[in-house]
């Protein structure tokens, strides 16, 4: 009776492994895409698109949010992905990527959200505010940002994590990662672009999520989180905390 119920276990299984083994594949094909710089690559190593895009449950037929953008660098990773079977809405600070990439081929089925809201670098250290908004969708699977959130203030924070919740479906997930910061440490110039973990978790759970889990994939013990992230000695190098929230 045991043999019956682990191989039945085992597989049940199988299609949850076949479907990730599949996902992972279209992660590697959209890194191994021409539209990727050099520079880009150079960081694939450090970055681990493959796990924390599978630590953050990705599927190819999700309707995936990513928030700030920048220069694209998950946005040519993820769109590839979702093209057949899901979707790409790209959000906030969209203008690089709006510019640069989403009238070449291959990136016309992402979507940018347009909020009205406004942004204002009114924080200490020029960090951002940002007012209560909306995303004017409401069933997305998955929300993403990386390394985003030190940017603004914490109720810049407060009014994203709220758009992000209203966003998703009940049962959406919300992955984060973010430059990490000691817990409690005053803000200065030097930690100025990392974010206490804890404070996050804190800001996310008051949103009204749950939390699921973490990973230490993007740990580095030789940050001694001291020092500014652009620094030549920490650029490329620095630890961060991988996050990932579930709305009930």
């Amino acid at each position: 009776m045991r043999f019956l119920l682990v191989a039945m276990l085992a597989v049940s299984s199988l299609p949850v492994i076949a479907q990730q083994s599949n996902v992972n594949e279209k992660i590697m094909a959209a890194m191994a895409d021409d539209i990727r710089t050099e520079a880009e690559i150079a960081r694939d190593k450090n970055r681990r698109p493959v796990e924390t895009l599978e630590f953050f449950r990705l599927k190819d037929d999700m309707r995936v949010l990513e928030l700030m953008p920048g220069g694209g660098w998950y946005t040519k990773i993820l769109a590839p992905i979702l093209r057949e079977n899901g979707e790409l809405y790209v959000a906030i600070g969209t203008g690089r990527v709006q510019e640069n990439l989403l009238s070449q081929d291959g990136f016309d089925h992402v979507s940018v959200l347009q909020i009205d809201a406004e942004r204002e670098r009114t924080g200490p250290f020029r960090t951002s505010n940002i007012s209560a908004f909306n995303f004017g969708v409401s069933d997305v699977d998955l929300a993403v940002t990386f390394r985003n959130m030190h940017n603004f203030t914490p109720e810049g924070r407060r009014n994203i994590n709220a758009g992000v919740f209203d966003s998703l479906k009940s049962g959406g997930l919300f992955g984060i990662v973010d430059h990490s910061k000691r817990h409690m440490e005053p803000m200065t110039n030097e930690n100025r672009r990392r974010a206490d973990p804890v404070q996050i978790i804190h800001e996310v759970l008051a949103a009204g999520f749950e939390f699921v889990d973490f990973a230490d994939l993007h740990y580095r013990p030789d940050d001694e989180l001291r020092f500014e992230v652009g620094r030549k000695t920490v650029t490329g190098n620095t630890d961060r905390f991988t996050l990932l929230f579930r709305k009930p």
